[in-house]
C-alpha cells in the first residue's frame, strides 16, 4: 500500500530540491551568456544538498591522517569523474595517523552520571576501562614545587583547565542580571581568569607541554575543557600524550567535577577511551582541473581546505567551502568547459596543521605560481561571502573590483572590497601563494556564528549549513573563476609598502595594526609529522 511521507522526509527532500534563487529577477550588469548559463545551471541543477549530506555525514570528519579524511579524498575523486573533470590525489608527505574510537567518561563517585565529554584529536587510548581519582592541578609557588607534586598525579585524573562560574552565555547573564549584578559578577570572573593563569604559569610549562609532563608522570587521564562562551560548545584540539588519554570534556560536566574536587567530595571516574595510533600515513590533496584552451600554462583557482578536526563533522570549517569549490567545478564543466586558463581547484589537507598541503603544492608547483591569474579562497562559513581582499596587491584590486562588477548584483551587494588589502589579516591557504607574490585573495562571509559556535567545536556539524548562502557561494565562485579565467591581461603583482599602520591581524571583526610588518615568507613545509612537531 502507498504511503504519505513523513514530513520530516518532505522538509528534507524539499531542502534537497528548493533553489529560492531562482525566483528572483538577476540583475546582470554585463550581458553575458556564460554567466547566465551559471546562474542556471546552478540554481535549477544544484547537487550542494546530496554533496553536503554524503561528506559530513557518511564520512564525517577528516582529520589529518584518519582514515575519513584519505576516504573523503577518494570520494571526491570519483565524484569529479563522475561529471567528468580531470582530478588526482596527490601525495604531499605524510602525518601521524590514528583511529578514534569510542569515548565513555562516567562519574563513579560521589553518585553516578555518564559526562559529555571526548578525546582530543590523536590521543591514545585506556586499552579498556581504566578508574581512578579526580584531582586539580595544584597551585603551586613554582616550577620546582609543581616537578616535586608531578608524581603525585600517579593514576589519577587530573584537571588542567580553569572552571567556570557559569556556563550560560555572557549576553544572557547580561539580559538577565541587575546592572550592579552584572558588573560584580563580570570582576569575579576576569579575577578568576587571571588566578588561573598564574596558576598555569607557576608551572613553568605550556598547556601542551603541561599535558605531556602528567603523561610522562603516569596520570590516568589530563582533563581540560575550552568553553567559546556558547551553551553546549567546547573548543577540541590535539594532544601530542603518548600514554594518557587527553580528554575534553565540556562545560557543565567539568564544573561539576572541579566543584567536587574543591569540595573534597570523592570525585572518581571510569573512562574506557578508544584509539590507535597507526605510524606515519601518507597525506594527499586533491586537485581537480579543467584544462585551459588558449592560454593553458596560466591559471585560476578556487581553494578550500578538505581536512578538519573531528570533535565534529568539519561542516563549516572548512566543509562548506569545500562542496561550494566542487559545485562551482560542476557548473563550469556543465557550461564552460574549455576555459580560456586552466582552472584548478585544490583542496588541502593540513591546513589545520599549518597550511601543510597548500604550501607543499606552491613548493612542488612553480610553474602554477609563476601563471597564477588569481586564487579565490574562502575559510569561514556557511555564511554568504560579503567581503573580498585583494591581500596587500595594490593594482590587482583593480582587476579584482572589475570582476566582481560583472557578476549579477544578488551576487555581489554586499561584497564590500578591501584595496589594496593586506597580506597578513587571515591565516588560511591562500597565504601559501601570496607569500610569493603571486595573487591569492581571500573572500570573506556572514559569520553565521561561525567564531562562536562551529570554528573548531563539537557543534560544527551538517545542521549548521544554510543551504540558500552555500548555494549563492557556488554561483560567486563559479563566475569568478569564468570571468578571471576570461580577462586578457595577467593580474598584477605589485605588492604595497609594509610597516606601521599595515593590518597585521583581526580582532573580533577589526583590524589589528602593528609597526614593523613585513611581507609574509614563504616557508620549507614539513612533509612528515616527524619533521612538523
Amino acid at each position: 500500500m502507498s504511503r504519505k511521507p513523513c514530513p520530516l522526509a518532505r522538509s528534507l527532500l524539499l531542502a534537497s530540491l528548493a533553489a529560492p534563487l531562482v525566483a528572483r529577477a538577476q540583475t546582470y550588469p554585463v550581458n553575458d551568456p556564460v554567466l547566465r548559463a551559471i546562474w542556471a545551471e546552478g540554481t535549477k541543477n544544484s547537487q550542494l544538498y546530496p554533496l553536503a549530506q554524503a561528506l559530513f555525514d557518511s564520512i564525517g570528519p577528516r582529520l589529518t591522517g584518519t582514515a575519513g579524511n584519505r576516504g573523503a579524498n577518494e570520494w571526491a575523486l570519483a565524484k569529479y569523474r563522475s561529471w567528468g573533470v580531470t582530478a588526482r590525489n596527490e601525495p604531499f608527505g605524510t602525518w601521524r595517523g590514528w583511529r578514534r574510537g569510542h569515548t565513555f567518561v562516567e562519574l563513579v563517585a560521589p553518585r553516578e552520571r555518564t559526562l559529555d565529554a571526548t578525546m582530543l584529536a590523536w590521543s591514545p587510548g585506556t586499552k579498556g576501562a581504566v578508574e581512578g581519582e579526580v584531582v586539580i592541578l595544584p597551585d603551586v609557588a613554582g616550577a620546582l614545587e609543581f616537578e616535586q607534586w608531578a608524581p603525585q598525579s600517579k593514576g589519577r585524573f587530573v584537571l588542567v583547565s580553569q572552571p567556570q562560574a557559569s556556563c550560560r552565555p555572557l549576553e544572557r547573564t547580561k539580559e538577565y542580571a541587575t546592572p550592579e549584578s552584572f558588573e560584580r559578577w563580570s570582576k569575579e570572573r576576569a579575577a578568576d581568569s587571571l588566578a588561573w593563569a598564574t596558576r598555569l604559569r607557576k608551572t613553568g610549562l605550556n598547556a601542551d607541554a603541561l599535558s605531556r609532563r602528567l603523561d610522562a608522570a603516569g596520570a590516568a587521564g589530563v582533563l581540560s575543557s575550552n568553553w567559546t562562551g556558547q551553551y553546549g560548545t567546547t573548543v577540541v584540539g590535539a594532544s601530542r600524550n603518548g600514554t594518557a588519554p587527553a580528554i575534553s570534556v565540556n562545560c557543565e560536566d567539568y564544573g561539576l567535577l572541579f566543584r567536587l574536587a574543591l569540595n573534597h567530595q570523592g570525585p572518581r571516574l571510569r573512562v574506557d577511551a578508544e584509539s590507535e595510533s597507526l605510524g606515519e600515513v601518507p597525506v594527499f590533496n586533491t586537485i581537480a582541473e579543467l584544462r585551459g584552451t588558449e592560454r593553458p600554462d596560466e591559471y585560476v583557482m578556487l581553494s578550500a581546505h578538505f581536512d578538519s578536526w573531528d570533535s565534529g563533522t568539519g561542516a563549516t570549517d572548512d566543509g562548506t567551502a569545500t562542496v561550494a569549490m566542487m559545485e562551482a567545478m560542476r557548473i563550469l564543466k556543465t557550461v564552460y568547459p574549455r576555459p580560456r586558463r586552466t582552472i584548478l581547484v585544490g583542496h588541502w589537507t593540513g591546513e589545520e596543521l599549518g597550511s601543510t598541503g597548500s604550501r607543499s603544492f606552491a613548493a612542488d608547483h612553480p610553474e602554477v605560481v609563476k601563471g597564477l591569474q588569481a586564487l579565490f579562497n574562502q575559510d569561514n562559513g556557511t555564511g554568504r561571502i560579503n567581503d573580498a581582499s585583494a591581500g596587500g596587491l595594490v593594482d590587482a584590486g583593480a582587476f579584482l573590483a572589475r570582476w566582481i562588477a560583472r557578476l549579477p548584483s544578488e551576487l555581489t551587494s554586499e561584497i564590500v572590497l578591501q584595496l589594496p588589502g593586506s597580506p597578513l589579516k587571515g591565516s588560511s591557504d591562500h597565504r601559501s601563494f601570496l607569500c610569493y607574490g603571486a595573487p591569492g585573495f581571500r573572500l570573506g562571509s556572514h559569520d553565521w556564528d561561525y567564531r562562536d559556535v562551529t570554528h573548531h567545536t563539537n557543534r560544527d556539524t551538517f545542521d549548521k549549513i544554510f543551504f540558500d548562502d552555500l548555494r549563492h557561494n557556488a554561483l560567486v565562485f563559479a563566475s569568478l573563476a569564468y570571468v578571471a579565467s576570461e580577462e586578457p591581461n595577467p593580474t598584477p603583482r605589485a605588492k604595497r609598502e609594509m610597516g606601521a599602520g599595515v593590518p597585521t591581524g583581526s580582532s573580533g571583526g577589526n583590524a589589528v595594526t602593528g609597526p614593523g610588518a613585513e611581507w609574509p615568507a614563504c616557508t620549507t613545509p614539513p612533509r612528515s609529522f616527524t619533521q612538523g612537531r
